[in-house]
């Protein structure tokens, strides 16, 4: 991480940015909450940054502010270097030395080659370097975030109304991850009150340590996900039964095998270009980080989180980030940021709101 994005054939320079606040009045208990908040965007350093900007910007900023009853750390690190798995091994291997860890349980496999040994010339103008880094980005006054906590008996239930009726074609019973996804996508389908024929995309990005050929390591250290895709119209998604959503998410899931991963890294390779969140899809809702995080368990010496938020650079109309539930044992924080009416109206459908809180 103590690193920047080389052009060609520069050397990386060592450099790690970090700075300390103080907000003697804010307390844990003003950021915990649901809706989000400027507050919590104050607590995250780099907010506007661009990922390309790691060609002359540090590639990890921690930020440590101190709260009248608590701490918060802030941390900004580079998307092109490391993914979600990638980030909580940091996090928890971090936690682990500030412990008093002569070593870390779990060594990060460094190898990248391993998955992927190619070099391609990038041909990209990189922002330009002026302005203060710290400073944060216009956020969008029409997107809202919020925390909808469901419950481990919440998630039992969707999954198992979804698994009712056992697939006519044999497939295999829908995950949790299938089964939730699912519910959060046809409600906000519903909500965006969409045409019937207008198209909507279910984009999840999917970890492909265990897909690419020969697999990777839990412990491979870097950014190895890939997005996937499913589209349908929103009429459909909506007129038929929730299975039939999710039977699409678990057919794109289960393609992206190898074979695809390597057709898609082609792709970009004879013709790279930048992602933007546009990418996404059409009326998208697209998924990432993972439950299976365990970032609750993630202990510097002082505690437990009491909270944990992402940041606002990677948010869109149709974002959601999945998170271990505070509750405890199945229970999953569903963290979705829309456009306010949308928001609103999915804040008032009962049978989203109240089977998830």
């Amino acid at each position: 991480m103590a690193a920047e994005l080389g052009k060609k054939e520069e050397i990386l320079k060592v450099k790690v940015t970090n700075k300390t606040h103080v907000k003697p009045n804010k307390k844990i208990a003003d950021l915990a909450v649901e809706e989000g908040t400027s507050a919590l965007k104050d607590l995250i350093p780099y907010n506007g940054i661009l990922n390309l900007e790691g060609i002359h910007r540090p590639l990890l900023a921690l930020q440590l502010t101190k709260l009248k009853d608590g701490l918060a750390i802030g941390c900004a690190f580079n998307h092109a270097i490391l993914d979600g798995t990638s980030t909580w091994h940091f996090m928890s291997s971090w936690a682990e030395i500030c412990n008093g860890s002569k070593s870390i349980s779990a060594e990060p496999f460094l190898d990248r080659t391993q998955a992927r040994n190619t070099r391609v010339k990038l041909d990209l103008s990189p922002p330009p370097s002026n302005g203060d880094a710290s400073s944060n980005a216009k956020a969008d006054p029409n997107l809202r975030e919020r925390v909808f906590r469901f419950s481990e008996a919440a998630i039992d239930k969707i999954k198992s109304t979804i698994n009712a009726n056992a697939p006519s074609d044999g497939s295999k019973p829908f995950s949790t991850f299938q089964s939730l996804s699912v519910h959060i996508w046809r409600h906000v389908t519903k909500a965006r009150h969409l045409k019937p024929e207008d198209y909507t995309v279910f984009t999840v990005f999917a970890d492909c340590r265990k897909r690419v050929d020969p697999p990777m390591p839990d412990t491979y250290f870097g950014n190895l996900i890939q997005a996937v895709f499913t589209v349908t119209a929103a009429g459909l998604l909506s007129a038929n039964s929730p299975e039939f959503g999710a039977s699409m998410i678990q057919k794109a899931i289960e393609a992206h095998n190898s074979k695809a991963i390597d057709e898609r890294n082609k792709e970009w390779e004879k013709s790279p270009k930048i992602f933007e969140f546009k990418d996404a899809g059409v009326n998208c809702v697209a998924v990432g980080s993972s439950p299976r995080f365990r970032v609750y368990e993630v202990d510097f010496g002082w505690g437990k989180p009491e909270g944990v938020r992402s940041g606002s650079n990677n948010r869109f109309d149709g974002m959601v980030y999945l998170y271990q539930g505070k509750s405890g044992g199945r229970s999953i924080d569903v963290e979705i940021s829309l456009e306010a009416p949308t928001m609103e109206k999915l804040e008032k459908d009962e049978s989203f709101v109240l089977i998830g809180n």
